[in-house]
């Protein structure tokens, strides 16, 4: 079963739903960087279960521990083992999900592909396997800003028929104005609205989607690379791993095909006051050939309603037998809220890797984009 990602900076998630423990091990990092343990731990808190009424009941700390990888506050250039410990499982819950398939759930899938499957929580299928890949972007944002300001911000776009009517000019300037608002929507009249239509299908057992929007400010030109290896495929692909996500856009997405090309086009100048190349309009959301071109990074990703809702449905069981399901558990009505900071992670994860390998394949790149200042004298 795929649990790893990256080229240099590599992680491998492991841990299941409602397992012992879930985490990550990450190699690829130098020895004698500061390791960010308070701003992880942030991000971690950002995801975690039970933060407010629009999400799960399950109530977990997921409380940060390192086991390996970190020495007097800083790396020592081993395999970094973080994890987080399951104190809130309910595992009878899933009794009857052992023979009882989930609709549009893995239940079916999984048993198919592998003959045995870990039915509590969803095993590896649950969103709680994100904790790892959270944990390893904590340390990649804190790497990202300080050696190159890259400054990544998501925000819920949509949330089943409501968009959060957000214009360009009106795009949070950060995560905390985000955080101030329950469904993570930085649009007061808008997140009023979704969180009225969450509580209402939450109490009828029901679940809605929704789109996730992100930009990352501050990313050079270069990153990522032609053909197989393009930034917006790395991304699409670690997006579209996350549970629960559908759909993935970059700049104009779908839209853009009802342009021509001189109205799609993004027409370059030279900016006077710092001598760079910028595009006048961002169609292209910060990524032609496949490589960073120094504008704003712009990504849509779509989630489909919780698949595990209260409502009984119709199904089958492992003996082929048609039946009904009336699932039990905790479950996010919406799961929007809570993929914001899981969508900025799995970015971050992908600029990274490709910041260090830009950075080894090109030093005169390094040289001319990254923060001298800002980067620990590692010796």
């Amino acid at each position: 079963m795929p649990s790893s990602w990256g080229k240099i900076f590599r992680v491998s998630t492991f841990g299941e739903s409602h397992g012992t423990s879930v985490g990550v091990v990450v190699d690829g990092i130098p020895a004698g960087l500061p390791f960010p343990q308070e701003e992880i731990q942030k991000d971690l808190t950002r995801r975690r279960p039970g933060q407010n009424d629009l999400t799960t009941p399950r109530d977990e700390a997921d409380l940060l521990i390192v086991e390996s990888g970190v020495f007097q506050g800083k790396t020592t250039g081993s395999p970094i083992l973080m994890k987080v410990n399951n104190q809130n499982t309910i595992g009878s819950d899933y009794d009857e999900m052992a023979l009882v398939f989930r609709p549009s759930h893995a239940d079916y899938t999984y048993s198919e592909k592998y003959g045995h499957r870990a039915h509590v929580g969803g095993g590896r299928s649950s969103v709680r396997e994100t904790i790892g890949r959270v944990a390893a972007a904590g340390l990649a944002r804190v790497i990202l800003e300080r050696e190159l300001g890259i400054q990544t911000i998501g925000w819920v776009d949509s949330i089943g028929p409501i968009d959060s009517e957000i214009s360009e000019s009106e795009y949070p300037v950060s995560r905390d104005v985000v955080d101030g608002f329950p469904t993570r929507c930085p649009k007061k009249s808008s997140n009023d609205t979704m969180e009225t239509l969450i509580r209402k299908l939450r109490d009828e057992g029901d679940s809605v989607g929704g789109v996730v929007k992100a930009i990352v400010k501050n990313i050079p030109p270069g990153l990522g690379d032609p053909v197989y290896d393009k930034l917006d495929a790395d991304l699409a692909k670690a997006i579209l791993s996350i549970s629960a996500c559908k759909g993935f856009e970059v700049g104009s997405g779908f839209s853009g095909t009802r342009l021509t090309g001189s109205s799609h086009n993004d027409e370059f100048y030279v900016e006077q006051e710092t001598g760079k190349v910028k595009t006048r309009t961002n169609n292209s959301g910060g990524i032609q050939g496949g490589i960073s071109n120094g504008m704003e990074l712009v990504i849509r990703a779509a989630f489909k309603p919780t698949s595990t809702i209260k409502k009984e449905q119709k199904t089958v069981n492992s003996k082929n037998e048609e039946t009904t399901l009336k699932a039990k558990g905790r479950h996010d009505p919406c799961v929007l809220p809570r993929a914001v900071p899981i969508v900025e992670a799995v970015i971050n994860l992908v600029l990274l890797d490709a910041y260090l390998y830009q950075r080894a394949l090109q030093p005169k790149w390094f040289l001319k984009y990254a923060n001298l200042n800002q980067i620990p004298d590692q010796n």
